[in-house]
């Protein structure tokens, strides 16, 4: 046990002789023996007998009259103290200072560990079994009344007000354990790395504005008005670059920042687990992330009840990806796959569809198991949900009971060729929906895929338990830009495109896929990266179908370039989302409950009131003036 006495230096700060404990709660915090024994959590049978000190915040406070109870909580957890002048005389000091007592005082008490009576167990909790009788009772500081309740469910407290007093929020047990797990999965994730040969190694926070595919937060140049840094979006470049210098295997538990649009599972500033391996293939990568989100989820499944649902994770292409689930991010928990029926319906007289397959459109469908027999109020909610997500509509053909007969909205343009063919290739049975989309194949996977994910949470066919990873591999090089019109990057711009397409730069940019991948988990994205472009001449191509001028290529990425001059060997690397990770271990549908000081939509701090004005001063040293935004102009 240590001396509270003493300092790390070995000097003695101070000698306070035992007294009631009814100083003020200034005098209190400044005494030198108040200082913990043991966490209220971890106090069992076996200290029966025994005299300790803990500290904590009153969760609880019953005052019976003749007896207080207060139940006292730190982060080990919970335990019952009791002054009762009665049981012990030496405690009327003490009980005086416990009528004082409010809900999150925080508080030293020294006491003695006795046995609950017989019948007055709490198996709810660890200590249960045992209470502290007190001996001496000091008020370390008093506290306001809470904004909210500590005790109630997060969920009924206003997100807003939680993050305006998350110092509070955190004393919740529950946000406790998520920091904590987050903490270990963080140690879990170093020790994989470290185990496997890695260097950590820390790249800049002030860098220079790079496309990632996000708007860049600016820094300006005190010292040259009109120079900004970027914070960076990913350490990119400096990883790559460190391969070019041979460090060969690096990671790091990277800080990032977006200023992007707002989501449940998205932060402007946020945490990523970079890494990158040279002289190494895609295979390399892909085994790498494949045994650390195994032994991750593993080592914490008794904690979570999470489990990895396949090994060797399942591989789709990023074509294949959308033909059978609508997007490139599938929640594979589930079936449902979405079926083409272009060939069956090839010689439709339909003329919606048939005007749809002539000018390159798509007509798909999915089943709905039993959605035959849904309320019509479902059905309508169906058909809605469609049209919100970008259709005109839905057509649909309800199996009749027989297995065989359709009726419904399209069942009477389905010739008798045409419905064996859609029950064989749906796998429809009597009483089965089959929802149509016909359209452009955009609009068409977008739709289906919201279809799909809802009829897979109407009919409960999500396996909360598992974590069920996938990659998506072969994503396209180029784009098109809806400004522009132009190319512009589909996954990175510094993804090495296959090499069978190299020689389809002029001929067919839109064609060319790249060797890069994603690594997705129940419907979301957890990991993106790719075999890196480290002959300079492939790079320079990148850039200039992206209609980057000689003079941009130089000015933004002219370093990159001459590094890649002098011996850049081969290299892959990827980025796992730690938030993410840990907001799906925790079975969380909002990132912002797994990360200590997170920021509401639009980057609002309701904590430190940020952003905020800055002083003029400030803005006349740094070169800077601001104009006010003509809403009424936009």
């Amino acid at each position: 046990m240590r001396n509270p006495g003493v300092s790390g230096s070995g000097v003695a700060l101070c000698v306070v002789q035992e007294t009631s404990g009814t100083e003020a709660p200034m005098e209190n915090a400044m005494r030198a023996d108040w200082q913990r024994t043991i966490g209220c959590g971890d106090v069992r049978a076996e200290h029966v007998g025994t005299t300790i000190t803990v500290n904590g915040w009153a969760n609880s406070v019953r005052d019976h009259g003749q007896v207080v109870f207060v139940d006292l909580r730190d982060r080990t957890g919970v335990v019952q103290i009791v002054c009762d002048p009665a049981r012990n005389p030496e405690a009327a000091a003490a009980f005086e200072d416990a009528k004082k007592v409010r809900n999150e005082y925080a508080l030293s008490i020294t006491a003695k560990v006795v046995k609950r009576q017989d019948g007055m167990e709490n198996p709810l909790l660890s200590t249960g079994a045992i209470e502290l009788e007190a001996v001496t009772f000091r008020i370390l500081n008093t506290a306001k009344t809470l904004p909210f309740q500590l005790d109630q469910d997060a969920s009924s407290t206003n997100e807003e007000l939680r993050l305006k007093y998350r110092y509070l929020d955190l004393r919740r047990p529950e946000m406790y354990r998520k920091m904590k797990l987050r903490h270990n999965i963080v140690r879990a994730v170093r020790e994989y790395f470290y185990a496997n040969d890695f260097l950590e190694i820390e790249t800049p926070v002030l860098t220079k504005s790079s496309p990632e595919g996000a708007r860049d937060y600016l820094v300006p140049y005190r010292l040259e008005p009109g120079l900004f840094y970027a914070l960076p979006q990913a350490p990119q470049q400096f990883k790559q670059l460190l391969m070019v210098g041979g460090i060969d295997r690096y990671f790091q538990i990277a800080k990032c920042f977006r200023d992007e649009s707002q989501r449940a599972d998205r932060q402007p500033e946020f945490t990523q687990v970079d890494l990158e391996m040279g002289f190494a293939t895609q295979e390399d990568v892909l085994s790498l992330v494949e045994g650390l989100m195994i032994e991750v989820v593993t080592k914490f499944s008794g904690e979570t009840g999470k489990h990895v649902s396949g090994n060797p994770f399942p591989r789709f292409t990023y074509d294949e990806a959308l033909a059978r689930y609508g997007t490139d991010k599938p929640d594979i928990r589930f079936d449902l796959e979405l079926v083409d029926c272009g060939q069956i319906f090839a010689a439709t007289e339909f003329g919606v569809f048939r005007q749809v397959i002539d000018t390159g459109g798509q007509v798909k469908c999915i089943r709905y198991p039993n959605g035959a027999r849904i309320p019509r109020r479902e059905m309508d909610e169906l058909v809605n949900l469609a049209r919100e997500t970008g259709a005109k509509g839905m057509s649909y053909v309800l199996v009749e009971d027989d297995g065989v007969g359709f009726r419904g909205t399209l069942a009477k343009f389905v010739t008798d060729v045409e419905r064996p063919l859609i029950i064989e290739a749906t796998g429809a049975q009597a009483g089965d929906l089959i929802g149509f989309i016909a359209d452009k194949p955009s609009v068409v996977a977008k739709v289906l895929d919201r279809i799909r994910r809802f009829i897979g949470s109407k009919l409960n066919l999500i396996d909360k338990s598992k974590m069920a990873y996938c990659w998506v591999t072969d994503f396209p090089v180029f784009e098109e830009d809806e400004t522009s019109g132009g190319l512009t990057f589909a996954h990175n711009p510094f993804a090495m495109p296959r090499e069978e397409h190299l020689g389809w730069f002029e001929t067919d940019p839109l064609a060319m896929r790249a060797q890069c991948y994603d690594l997705v988990c129940n419907g979301s994205e957890s990991a993106s990266g790719a075999v890196r472009i480290h002959i300079p001449e492939i790079q320079l191509e990148v850039f200039r179908k992206m209609g980057l001028t000689p003079e941009q290529i130089e000015q933004r990425f002219g370093h990159m370039l001459e590094a890649f001059r002098y011996g850049a060997p081969p290299h892959a690397g990827i980025a796992p989302g730690l938030d993410r990770l840990v907001m799906l271990l925790c079975d969380e549908e909002n990132i912002r409950e797994v990360i200590a000081f997170p920021k509401m939509g639009g980057g609002y701090d309701p904590l430190m009131d940020a952003p905020s004005t800055v002083e003029d001063t400030q803005l006349l040293e740094l070169g800077l003036t601001v104009t006010v935004k003509d809403e009424a102009a936009e």
